[in-house]
């Protein structure tokens, strides 16, 4: 174990700079994470981790060449990219891209989806109702935001998610995949408007399921993908439901219709 006394020393600047910018940890293809819990998470899921930063010993069986920094509670709270901050910060190597097959599966599409707890939620919902993959638009939240991260409740670590542009997503409705919309009202004359749990009586492999921005809902250019739309059926004086419990709700009736629960 190295210690570390000075929150100046060039690796606290590092970890620093990764919690704070997206730019950084493109660049570095590193991401930190904070909590006991996300370690262990990632120790099982086999990420690479690149170094530990904690105040108290860790007694977790790290790989080996995982680099341990024994700091103060004062620098781990400076540090940290959270306002809760928790005991033990870690660096992980950001994997490559995800080999998805997506004509096998269904598939969540999030388009331009902004703030980082509705992601890591969602990436944790799909992981729990075992969705085939998350698919991120490029102008979506940064999938690697410490806010994603401890959402997705060590999740991210085991759903296979990719971002991918509206080029290839072009390419995957013509080879055959099946786009559906999600929307809060109906309000949409060119497409065909299906009840939720009619939808899901059909078969969903090489389906993407679409969630949009929340303000905004779904871009033109993905709406124009889209075959159909689906909304769930709420009270009349509600407006909407969040997004990241819209896309629950759906997901669950997905589980649901392939186990052919009534």
């Amino acid at each position: 174990m190295e210690k570390i006394t000075s929150r100046r020393n060039a690796e606290c600047m590092h970890v620093k700079k990764l919690g704070a910018s997206r730019t950084y940890r493109n660049e570095r293809e590193e991401f930190v994470c904070d909590g006991i819990k996300l370690l262990r998470e990632a120790i099982g899921s086999n990420v690479e981790i690149v170094s530990v930063f904690s105040s108290s010993p860790v007694t977790l069986p790290l790989p080996v060449g995982t680099r341990v920094f024994d700091v103060s509670g004062d620098i781990l709270d400076s540090l940290s990219p959270l306002k809760n901050s928790q005991d033990v910060l870690f660096v992980c190597k950001r994997p490559a891209g995800i080999d998805v097959n997506y004509q096998i599966g269904t598939h969540i599409l999030l388009d331009n989806i902004q703030d980082p707890g509705n992601v890591g939620t969602i990436i944790r919902s799909a992981y729990a109702f075992g969705i085939e993959s998350v698919i991120l638009t490029e102008s979506s939240a940064d999938l690697y935001n410490p806010k994603t991260i401890r959402a997705s409740m060590g999740a991210l670590f085991r759903e296979r998610v990719n971002e991918l542009t509206l080029e290839e997503l072009i390419d995957l409705k013509q080879s055959g995949a099946r786009f559906i919309g999600t929307s809060s009202s109906c309000g949409f004359s060119d497409k065909t408007i299906v009840p939720l749990r009619e939808t899901l009586k059909f078969d969903l492999n090489n389906a993407i399921i679409v969630f949009g921005n929340e303000g905004n809902g779904i871009s033109e250019d993905l709406l124009a993908l889209c075959n159909e739309m689906v909304t769930i059926p709420l009270a009349a004086d509600c407006e909407s439901l969040n997004v990241a419990v819209a896309a629950s709700v759906i997901m669950w009736e997905v589980k649901k219709s392939w186990m052919r629960w009534p």
